[in-house]
């Protein structure tokens, strides 16, 4: 059992026992063994208000990305948006480990919020030419990597300019191959190998695991309940002998997670490096796929045969199956919360901030039995007490930030709870109206201001679809609708209509109603007219794009999180067309004339003094 503070010493942040260790009992050997997790009671405030990009990473391509965006058009736009925008973060989908397609078998699954793992980033996200090895290629190293460049040009082109969708599968199999080459035939210098042999150490049996598991499903598949028998379980005598034997593949795996980390860290270091207070902001999503590293390493901790999803409601008569193990609160009790413990701190080693996805889910989360419907789902509690305090706690460690996506059904009490821990919320124009009363759109005055304040997110419908309507078009073109189009149509149009005429009112529309670039940058001005923190704008607002990246309730009848950003035509703007945008840079004077007014001062940084939560 960890010791709590002696009478009269102040608790000191982070008295918890390091993962995997087992609470003892006393010297006796009598009583009981509890946890004790010493924290302080709130996550800091951002030091001032700022305003920041929102972007799926993958969307982004600039002409030296190999078909999707990466980590180095992640560093370029930090730099220039902290540079030339004033921005102070930049916010982007999960980063996670996907899982891997099958080998000829149909392409894996493009949605970020369903990793094989939560524990490590994905490197089909690397720029391989910024690894520091591919300045040494000879010979035929060389020749076969430039192929590969060009092969990856190729993709590159087709999606930027023919039309075609973004190829996960097809960018990360010439990525490998290229990382295969390089791997091989240029070996690390002893600074380098040093701080590789020191990242292993740091990770330990987490990235052992992880990478074994990548190793054996180059072998046997994607799905670990399909492997032989005796690889199912991770410390079982067949599954040691299996990574002796796929050593060099283990290595390979633990290489590039060592290498993805290296370039995350350097993207936070140039964004912050580009005077931006907070940097990347990371994204944690839900759960993982049932299939994948962390549901075989950790399967302890998995509630099996159950998964995540939500009651049914107003949009979802028939509730919602997420298809993702949750875990087991008991397990993660027993343990001292160690898995969720190392989830955290190993998302904020490079982030200034950390978007925790469906935040309801630290309080309580909707159980589907395997084979049962959604509707037939129950409620199951976390000790929110416990979840609020090892989060609270890797944040201070990290001095980061957190902010929880809570939108939708919100169980009483949940947001009182968040904002007294410092956790901000997400707010979304147009959701924004006084539901308790006139159900009006909610003056900006009335907003709270522990929140990111935002216009869309890449569930929703972009602005410029929402304004014109042709979201409502595009579900009933899916058939997504309940209702009849006109219904549809009309309903939204009808809210638009009464934010349009509360901004026209306000004075935020200087060209009056009708002209659509001036309509988004009106939006924004509302939105800097609220009082909360951190203003959030979905970057492919900023050049009109009308897509959504994710259209839930579809699978392939909806290209979900495969378009890169786009303009009004549907034609992909690269990352040097964005810096180069007129549209874009006219936006982004609504926020440069705000801060030469000098309006909205955010509160100074702070902690509050910290506390003891025994769990």
């Amino acid at each position: 059992m960890s010791a709590a503070p002696s009478a009269g010493a102040a608790p000191q942040p982070g008295a918890v026992p390091q993962p995997g260790a087992v609470p003892q009992p006393g010297p006796d050997g009598g009583g009981e063994a509890a946890w004790l997790i010493v924290a302080p009671r709130r996550v800091k405030t951002p030091g001032r208000r700022t305003h920041g990009l929102l972007v799926q990473l993958y969307s982004l391509l600039s002409q030296r990305s190999w078909g999707m965006g990466d980590l180095g058009d992640l560093a370029e736009l930090s730099a220039w948006a902290g540079c030339t925008l004033g921005a102070g973060f930049v916010q982007v989908n999960p980063l996670h480990a996907a899982v891997p397609s099958p080998p000829d078998g149909p392409g894996g699954d493009p949605s970020p919020y369903r990793p094989s793992s939560r524990r490590f980033p994905d490197p089909v996200h690397l720029r391989v030419e910024a690894v520091p090895e591919y300045a040494y290629l000879t010979g035929e190293a060389r020749e076969r990597v430039d192929g590969l460049c060009r092969t990856a040009g190729l993709l590159r082109d087709a999606v930027l300019r023919q039309g075609a969708l973004i190829d996960r599968d097809a960018v990360w199999a010439l990525k490998r191959e290229a990382l295969e080459v390089l791997l091989r035939e240029v070996p690390l210098g002893p600074g380098r190998s040093a701080a590789y042999n020191a990242f292993l150490a740091e990770q330990g049996a987490a990235l052992e695991d992880h990478a074994t598991w990548n190793a054996l499903a180059e072998i046997h598949g994607p799905d670990w309940h399909s492997w032989p028998a005796a690889l199912r379980d991770p410390a079982s005598p067949g599954t040691a002998r299996a990574r002796r034997e796929a050593r060099d593949r283990v290595d390979f795996h633990c290489r590039l997670a060592w290498l993805t980390d290296t370039q995350l860290a350097a993207a936070q270091r140039t964004a912050r490096e580009a005077g931006m207070d907070i940097g990347l902001v990371h994204d944690l999503a839900v759960g993982v796929h049932p299939g994948g590293a962390d549901a075989w390493a950790q399967q302890r901790h998995f509630a099996p045969r159950m998964s995540v999803g939500a009651p049914p409601d107003a949009f979802n008569a028939r509730g919602q199956d997420w298809g993702l193990p949750p875990w087991r609160p008991d397990r993660l009790a027993e343990s001292g919360y160690a898995p969720y413990r190392a989830l955290l701190r190993g998302l904020l080693r490079n982030a200034g901030a950390l978007r925790i996805d469906h935040v309801m889910g630290l309080f309580r989360l909707w159980w589907v039995p395997e084979g049962r419907e959604p509707t037939e789902g129950t409620y199951v509690h976390y000790d929110a007490e416990a979840m609020l305090a090892v989060l609270v706690l890797e944040a201070h460690r990290a001095d980061a930030l957190v902010i929880g996506e809570d939108l939708g059904t919100v169980e009483p009490g949940v947001r009182e709870t968040l904002r007294e821990h410092g956790v901000l919320g997400t707010s979304v124009l147009w959701f924004e109206r006084d539901w308790e009363g006139t159900g009006r759109p909610l003056p900006a005055g009335a907003w709270r201001a522990d929140c990111v304040a935002t216009a869309t997110t890449h569930d929703l419908p972009p602005t410029a679809a929402r304004l014109t309507g042709e979201h409502v078009q595009l579900r009933h073109d899916l058939g997504l609708l309940t209702r009849p189009l006109a219904q549809e149509r009309a309903e939204a149009a009808a809210d638009v209509h009464e934010w349009l005429g509360v901004l026209s009112r306000l004075g935020m529309l200087s060209d009056g109603v009708g002209c659509e670039e001036d309509e988004i940058r009106a939006v924004h001005r509302f939105l800097l007219a609220t009082p909360a923190r951190m203003i959030g704008i979905w970057l492919p607002d900023a050049v009109g794009d009308r897509r959504p990246q994710n259209l839930p309730g579809t699978w392939d009848q909806y290209p979900n999180w495969r378009l890169p950003v786009a303009d009004a035509a549907g034609h992909p703007v690269t990352l040097e067309d964005l810096a180069a945008s007129p549209r874009l840079h006219a936006l982004m004077a609504v926020f440069r004339e705000r801060v030469r007014r000098g309006d909205g001062p955010g509160e100074s940084a702070r902690t509050a003094p910290p506390g003891a939560h025994p769990v």
